[in-house]
């Protein structure tokens, strides 16, 4: 292994790509410190960690697929969030509205200009979200005000300029970073807005490394003892494993190609599979499902403390707290199901796979082309759907099983499971797979071959 990453860096094409890659990356974390001219930093973690946890949590949450960093309203804030946003309302309308889905089949010149109108979307989501953050860091109560001392008038509001500030810095800070990521697309290696999610989400390891240290005692009756701290090793390797297994995996349909005959040569007749994946919507489901739930305990608990409603609002509240609540996780595990089929019908067309089999001269043996072929690959795919929708059911639970059970930090138990290990991992591959290409284009052997 040692002597595959050498070859790595003796390739200098490839050598630049990783550097080109790392310097953009490290650009990306410096940013992510800076925060904004107008807030008050002590006040800021003094009010997301005593005064208003419930919104630091869903913060620290948005914070693991987004990049983002508002809990300290950095310049880099809003990460690439809006940009996700934007992508993901495009692919939506892409099947529902025609005109976006004739551009899709357009090929390099409809992406690109699908690329265009996402890139003015994300500008307007910036300005929107943006303005509401500001909005919200000024209508904190003076005592506990976020923004800095003497910029506020005497009746509590904001000069627009300073309004003008906030909104722009934030907004530059997501376009730039927007643009680091096509930069690492086009001049570095892997994909840049997923190495992007990924880098903010390892930057969290070393804290929890430490908290689970702090904690750590050579003592078998201890909180954190050594056995915990084997059955915690012994668990993070068996994650990975699975996630890696589920990822990768595969249901591999055998196709057979029609035979050609023209003179005395005879073309095709080959046999192929189709590759179908097991986790077909990837990390979208348990996104989704969790950027839900953060709104019902956060809207309870406001109209109880706002209106003095009855106890019973602080009790629905309660049974959305993450972590510790029966009804969450089972609606946790419903809405990850939901939203695998959900997305699968949106990005899977087994009409349009079918006709591209038949177009191609291929068929499915047993299988007529056409309606029979469509129907057999969505069955197919509905039985696959329920496998890794359940799958993913249990990797969002597991850290939640793990920081009750064992008692240990939800920082900590985060890297055992949930949107961030499913993200590490799918990007890890995919960059693997990106040097592997290079590797293989000369004649080496790539990461993942056998020696």
């Amino acid at each position: 292994m040692f002597d595959k990453i050498r070859v790595i860096f003796t390739i200098p094409e490839l050598r630049n790509k990783i550097m080109i890659t790392l310097m953009l990356l490290a650009v990306y974390r410096v940013g992510w410190q800076v925060p904004l001219p107008i807030v008050n930093q002590a006040k800021m973690s003094a009010y997301f960690t005593t005064t208003n946890q419930d919104l630091g949590n869903l913060l620290g949450q948005v914070a693991v697929f987004s990049a983002s960093n508002l809990s300290q309203a950095t310049i880099f804030g809003l990460g690439i969030m809006p940009y996700i946003s934007a992508s993901i309302i495009f692919q939506l309308l892409g099947s529902v509205w025609a005109p976006l889905e004739k551009l899709q089949k357009e090929g390099e010149s409809g992406r690109k200009k699908i690329n265009e109108y996402t890139r003015y979307a994300t500008v307007v989501l910036c300005i929107i979200q943006s303005y509401f953050y500001v909005r919200f860091l000024v209508g904190s109560s003076p005592e506990s005000s976020l923004v800095r001392a003497g910029l506020l008038n005497p009746d509590g509001s904001m000069p627009f300029f300073y309004y003008l500030v906030g909104v722009m810095t934030m907004t530059t800070g997501t376009v730039f970073l927007m643009w680091v990521g096509e930069q690492i697309d086009e001049y570095g290696i892997g994909n840049g807005i997923s190495l992007l999610i990924m880098a903010g989400i390892l930057s969290g390891m070393p804290g929890a490394a430490f908290q689970l240290l702090e904690r750590f005692e050579m003592n078998l009756s201890a909180a954190m003892g050594p056995d915990k701290l084997i059955i915690l090793s012994v668990l993070f390797v068996a994650v990975i494993v699975g996630v890696v297994l589920i990822t990768q995996g595969q249901r591999r349909i055998p196709t057979q190609s029609a035979k050609h005959v023209r003179g005395r040569r005879v073309y095709g007749g080959g046999r192929q599979y189709l590759p179908l994946r097991v986790n077909q919507a990837g990390v979208m489901p348990i996104i989704f499902a969790s950027s839900l739930l953060m709104f019902p305990q956060l809207i309870f608990s406001y109209l109880e403390r706002s209106f003095n409603a009855p106890q019973w609002f602080q009790l629905i509240s309660d049974s959305f707290n993450r972590g510790s609540s029966f009804v969450y996780n089972i609606m946790y595990i419903g809405l990850i199901y939901f939203f695998c089929y959900f997305w699968t019908a949106i990005t899977f067309n087994p009409k349009d796979m079918a006709d591209n089999l038949k177009d191609y001269g291929s068929f499915i043996p047993g299988y007529r082309p056409g309606k029979r072929t469509a129907d057999y690959l969505e069955r197919v795919m509905v039985r696959i759907t329920y496998v890794g929708a359940g799958f993913l059911a249990v990797v969002a639970i597991i850290p939640t099983l793990i920081s009750s059970a064992l008692d240990i930090p939800p920082q900590v138990a985060s890297f055992y499971g949930g949107t961030g290990l499913l993200i590490a991992v799918s990007v890890a591959f995919d960059l693997v797979q990106k040097i592997d290409s290079h590797l293989v284009m000369r004649n080496y052997r790539g990461l993942l071959e056998r020696s």
